[in-house]
């Protein structure tokens, strides 16, 4: 997905170690005009830049697509980074420069390597009438952000969770990583962790977690208390590394749909603008100018003709730098 935002500010992919819960409330981005997809923006806000390497969360639906239109991106470019798809309903046909054409369904990972540089397409298939979903971006270290593009796939079953009494407090897919005694095959570049939950109404659950990550509860229903933060439908629960479990409680009467996010804390300082991840203002320039120039770099997506892509905003009058994480 593209960051449609008219002024993108640069922004310090870096997570900070925080003591307790930090809540993180979402804001509202129109995807496209006037009626536009609304997605709600977690990631990245001015409290919250990241959570190990993801730096990138929307949050969208459940949205009739009658109403909104749907998903209508059309080919726009990414580099240094990696986008996951993950759906809870609907579905959204996805080409790319590289020549991988596959559709997003409910419970699958699609996760596309920007790599060097990338052009795709996200579009809602005629058949959707309710998108509901997320879109995630992975910044990649400096050691691999330039290597080719590639897309991987995986549609993980659901396993039970069971809660210390043993019984059965609900389900969890592993997308990313490892959790639960369930490994996800999805390849990525750092040790992270990402994982959908359904926690059953009334039910309390403690979770055994990494201590050596930092962790982010994306919640897609009405309420769920993390470690006795209550935090509302879009809105985040960031807890830095250090603890060994994490507590969950849905106080409602409905089951509790939640993503789980983790990973080591990105220690590298960059530059993420627009669809970009670099290091220097000058990355930043040359990408967009090759984009503009229709260069090789982000080669053309099928069925789209040469004029049909998103143009590259202008440039802020400044130059773009890194923002210091805090403590620095």
């Amino acid at each position: 997905m593209s960051n449609l935002d008219p002024h993108p500010q640069e922004i310090d992919c870096s997570g900070a170690p925080f003591a307790g819960v930090e809540v993180v409330e979402p804001r509202v981005v129109p995807l496209g005009g006037i009626r536009a997809l609304l997605v709600k923006r977690t990631l990245p806000t001015r409290d919250r830049s990241m959570i190990g390497a993801w730096c990138f969360a929307d949050h969208y639906g459940p949205e009739p697509v009658a109403q909104s239109g749907g998903m209508n991106v059309i080919p726009h470019p990414h580099t240094g980074l990696q986008t996951v798809s993950w759906l809870f309903e609907g579905e959204v046909e996805h080409i790319d420069s590289a020549g991988v054409h596959a559709m997003v369904r409910p419970g699958e990972i699609n996760l596309m390597s920007a790599g060097h540089g990338i052009s795709h397409s996200e579009v809602s298939t005629p058949s959707t009438d309710v998108l509901h979903g997320l879109q995630l971006w992975v910044v990649l270290p400096d050691a691999v952000r330039d290597d080719q593009h590639g897309f991987q796939h995986h549609e993980p079953e659901p396993v039970p969770l069971a809660g210390v009494d043993g019984e059965s407090t609900g389900t969890v897919r592993v997308f990313v990583g490892e959790f639960a005694g369930v490994r996800s095959p999805i390849v990525t570049a750092t040790p992270m962790l990402g994982a959908e939950l359904l926690l059953d109404a009334g039910m309390r659950l403690e979770i055994a977690v990494d201590p050596a990550f930092e962790h982010g509860v994306l919640l897609d229903t009405e309420e769920l208390i993390v470690e006795g933060a209550d935090i509302g439908r879009s809105s985040l629960a960031y807890v830095g590394p250090g603890p060994e479990r994490l507590t969950l409680e849905n106080p409602t009467g409905e089951p509790a749909r939640l993503i789980l996010l983790g990973g080591v804390p990105f220690t590298e300082d960059v530059i993420m603008w627009w669809n970009f991840i670099g290091r220097t203002h000058d990355e930043i320039v040359e990408y967009r100018e090759e984009w503009e120039r229709h260069s090789e770099r982000f080669g053309t997506v099928e069925t789209w003709g040469p004029d049909e892509r998103i143009p590259a905003p202008p440039l802020p009058n400044t130059r773009l730098k890194p923002r210091r994480r805090p403590g620095q």
